[in-house]
This record gives C-alpha cells, structure tokens and sequence, in this order.
C-alpha cells in the first residue's frame, strides 16, 4: 500500500514536471515566433517563458484551484432566484435588461 502511494506521488511529479516544461516550451515558441516578427521584441529563453508563464498566472488566474473557484456568487443568485416571486423576477429581468443595454431603445428613452 505505501510503495502504491509512493509510486502515485511519482507519478504526478513526473507528469506534472512534464507538462511545465511542454507548457514553457510551447510558451517560448509562440512568443519566438511571433512576438519578434510582429513588434521586434528580443526572443525569449525557456527559463523567461517559464517566468512569464507565472507572472500570468498570478496576474490573471491565481494560484487557488481548478475552473470555477471564485463562482459561489452563481450559488447566491440562484438561491435568490428560487425565492423571488414572479413580479420580483421580472423586475430583476427589466432592470437587468436596462442595465446592460438588453431593452428596446423606446424602454430605455422611457426610463431615462
């Protein structure tokens, strides 16, 4: 049972040691390839991939998970949904709609 559980951890470092270096080297050639030809900036080396392919991630995507983590509002507002009455959904729908610009231009000369 314990050499299973050594042979699995193994394992997932290995793909994982895998997958970074496919993904720095992906990284490396896109950027080598276009970034020089189109803006005539310097190519890139792995390790620099390797850099610019962390900073991304805690620009943009973080380090807390899997697709999905942050979405507990969807959660909130489904349960708000279940308890709104008809009028009150379609209130909800109406101002949403004028919200972000989904009424008829009349609805929304009428409101302003």
């Amino acid at each position: 049972m314990k050499k299973s559980r050594i042979y699995r951890v193994l394992k997932i470092a290995l793909i994982g040691t895998l997958a970074i270096g496919i993904f720095g080297f992906l990284t490396m050639e896109l950027w080598n390839w276009l970034m020089p030809a189109l803006f005539g900036w310097h190519p890139l080396s792995f390790w620099k991939a390797l850099g610019l392919l962390v900073l991304c991630r805690i620009l943009f995507g973080g380090f807390r998970g899997g697709p999905g983590h942050g979405m507990h509002w969807r959660r909130r507002i489904r349960e708000r949904w279940a308890v709104m009455t008809p009028e009150e959904r379609e209130e909800f729908r109406h101002g949403l709609g004028t919200e972000v610009g989904l009424c008829p231009p009349e609805e929304q000369a009428a409101k302003q």
